[in-house]
């Protein structure tokens, strides 16, 4: 599976995605149903960190069940595309019409906890999401809406208000912290 191989090349010297990494891979090689929302333990999903034209800003949506500000994404059901599921997600919650991949390369890795929670009227148990990030573009001029089922706010923000606007704090310090620290670098600004 190109997935698998994709992760296994993926090269990270933070402590965080290394592990992370084992722990997907762990998962990946071994779960027959980790594309699909019934493997109630862990399943895969794909995040974006979308930016602007010059990097300078980062589009964020208010994500009802977390109440915070958050990048953007979903779960891949059954889509082993996770680029694909990235940039799918991002036009259904943000509107946006044209988003494109930076690069096809993963961006980042994290193992992310999600408590139980009430969606659509179901419980749903605590469980893992197995997440792989993708460095998205759009233009921030395009027409933005919100999909009320899963967010009540799409933002641009700078990308120190973008870590500021979240109200989860091992977000704030262990992931987008992260993703701009990477995207500085990158992006060399």
């Amino acid at each position: 599976m190109q997935l698998i191989k994709d992760i296994e090349n993926y090269k990270s010297d933070i402590e965080q995605e290394i592990l992370d990494k084992k722990i997907i891979l762990d998962h990946l090689n071994r779960s027959k149903d980790i594309f699909v929302r019934d493997n109630q333990t862990a399943h895969m999903t794909a995040s974006a960190w979308v930016v602007n034209h010059d990097c300078s800003k980062v589009l964020m949506v208010y994500h009802n069940i977390y109440d915070s500000w958050s990048w953007l994404g979903g779960h891949a059901d059954g889509d082993t595309d996770l680029l694909n599921v990235a940039i799918k997600e991002v036009k259904e919650e943000s509107g946006l019409k044209r988003v494109h991949p930076i690069t096809e390369d993963i961006f980042s890795l994290e193992t992310l906890t999600v408590d139980g929670h009430e969606r659509r009227g179901k419980y749903v148990p605590s469980h893992l999401h197995l997440n792989v990030t993708y460095l998205l573009q759009a233009d921030e001029e395009d027409e933005l809406s919100i999909q009320p089922d899963e967010n009540s706010g799409v933002q641009w923000f700078d990308l120190n208000e973008a870590i500021e606007a979240s109200s989860e704090p091992w977000f704030k310090e262990r992931i987008y912290s992260k993703l701009n620290n990477k995207l500085k670098k990158r992006c060399n600004c």
